[in-house]
């Protein structure tokens, strides 16, 4: 007999060993020996008393032998002499319609415009030493898209997409750490998910599939509004029949291309503002209500906030406990700021996004020219200021907390993770007024939540641009593009997911549609 049930564990009997056991048996009347294991499925913190919990969901097995294998088994075939699907990106949604494409017997072709992971840190060296970006290698470009380098955060809200759990049992399938399977905010952590990449494309490669580095596409040769063949920067061309585009939300000589080729696109809505970085000990005692150093069981304690300003939203965004923050720029003379977090969490400060929702039909006016690509364009003007006012480096401007709400410039700045270095600017004048003055009441809300967290100790740090594209590439329910026959946008790039697991369903989603298509 199996029984799943819910079990609370507070702090003191967390130390104890066998508690979920204990608990079980007492819970269901029956005793310890009947049980033969206690599986947790589901574990999360609950820290909004002074009294923290421990939240269990767990499968009790009475008399029953716990299963030594997952329900979700993953059976690759050879496609070596397949059918071909071309994708071009191989980030999340890349990398499992590959898998997906090896799953129903095709053969995938991955382009990638980027390096393979091992070869993406000289390039990061170089964007956090020396201020040089690559434009095809950097922290959004490169093998495993912009998740690689950037935290590895599973949680995802896009529960009705597809199959979630076999998104993160593929995971485990390739190295993750089950653990991933049980928390409520799963998290590999930026140096541990490049490992798992290197299993994913060599699994793609065992079986037959074939991925090229280095292969920027530049043009897409339509004939009769159906694709036929995608060219590469080097002058290859290769004739195609179903591509899927999976080039992420910072591709916008993609976005280029297809405007100046007249084919569909649609401006969309998105987010933009600042990172916030705190040292990891306020949050910590204002989360868990503690005056010192955070008790040994607790992780380093994360937080999610959202008030409404004028209508519109202001929240956190990729919250990154005990994390860094780090240059995300695609090309020289911008500076954009994210954040990652390694798997132990155990960086001295916490950061995140804090961004305001922005409206594209009413934000935009001054953008109109550029038709579809107008939030777009907004993007590279705001990351072209923070460039100007960081020194014209990678150096970042950055503002104390308190004094970007107060609209004072910072005489000085606290210790910060971001590698390329801060300068003080004045942030509270430079952002355009729609974001800047939204923000600053927004922290003021934040600090009336969070007590604490209104501090001149926090740094604000510009500019958090990349939240998703401000660009749609429009589809069909076939997935396919409305005009061109063959072509099928996919995850961040297209405007459908928002995340490595949303992006990693779709993937999955444009696989068989394109499949389909043959």
């Amino acid at each position: 007999m199996i029984k799943e049930i819910q079990l609370r564990v507070n702090l003191v009997e967390e130390r104890k060993e066998n508690i979920l056991l204990y608990k079980a048996s007492k819970q269901l009347g029956v005793t310890r020996t009947e049980i033969s294991a206690v599986k947790v499925l589901r574990k999360s913190i609950d820290a909004r008393k002074k009294d923290i919990i421990f939240n269990y969901k767990v499968a009790v097995y009475i008399n029953e032998k716990i299963p030594e294998k997952s329900d979700y088994i993953f059976e690759y075939k050879d496609v070596s002499k397949a059918k071909e699907i071309h994708i071009i990106g191989f980030g999340p949604a890349g990398m499992y319609a590959a898998l997906r494409c090896i799953e129903l017997g095709y053969k995938p072709i991955v382009l990638e415009r980027g390096k393979n992971v091992q070869d993406r840190r000289r390039d990061l060296k170089a964007i956090n030493q020396d201020h040089f970006v690559n434009e095809d290698s950097n922290y959004c470009f490169g093998e495993g898209g912009a998740g690689t380098y950037s935290d590895g955060k599973l949680y995802t809200r896009s529960l009705k997409r597809g199959d979630v759990r076999r998104i993160f049992e593929n995971l485990v399938f390739h190295g993750a750490t089950e653990q991933i399977l049980v928390d409520a905010h799963p998290h590999i952590g930026t140096n541990k998910l490049p490992k798992i990449i290197e299993n994913i494309r060599e699994n793609i490669i065992k079986y037959g599939g074939e991925i090229h580095f280095d292969s920027r596409v530049t043009d897409f040769k339509i004939k009769n509004n159906k694709l036929h063949a995608i060219q590469l920067q080097n002058g290859t061309e290769m004739t195609v029949n179903s591509v899927i585009l999976a080039t992420g939300h910072s591709a916008r000589d993609i976005y280029e291309l297809l405007h100046k080729k007249e084919i569909a696109l649609k401006a969309k809505s998105f987010a933009m503002g600042v990172r916030v970085e705190h040292p990891q000990e306020i949050i910590d005692q204002i989360q868990y209500h503690c005056s010192g150093e955070r008790d040994e069981l607790l992780p380093a304690a994360a937080y999610s906030l959202v008030h409404q300003v004028n209508n519109r939203g202001v929240y956190s965004f990729c919250m990154c406990p005990g994390g860094f923050i780090v240059p995300a720029a695609t090309a020289n003379g911008e500076v954009v700021v994210n954040g990652m977090s390694p798997s132990r969490r155990n960086n001295k400060f916490a950061n995140s996004g804090i961004v305001v929702e922005l409206d594209i039909d009413r934000d935009f006016k001054k953008y109109e020219k550029f038709g579809p690509l107008k939030g777009l364009e907004f993007q590279k003007d705001l990351e072209k200021i923070a460039f100007f006012a960081g020194g014209r480096t990678q150096t970042a401007p950055a503002q104390r907390l308190v004094d970007f709400v107060d609209g004072k410039l910072s005489p000085e700045l606290n210790d910060t993770s971001y590698q390329p270095g801060l300068k003080s600017a004045p942030l509270h004048s430079l952002l355009p007024k729609i974001i800047g003055s939204r923000l600053r009441k927004g922290f003021t809300a934040f600090g009336q939540k969070m007590h604490g967290y209104h501090t001149n100790e926090a740094n604000i740090i510009g500019v958090e641009s990349r939240t998703s594209s401000p660009v749609n590439i429009p589809r069909k329910d076939s997935l396919e593009h409305p005009e061109i026959e063959g072509l099928f946008p996919c995850g961040e790039g297209g405007g459908y997911a928002g995340g490595i697991v949303s992006a990693a369903m779709d993937g999955e989603r444009c696989a068989e549609a394109a499949i389909a298509n043959f």
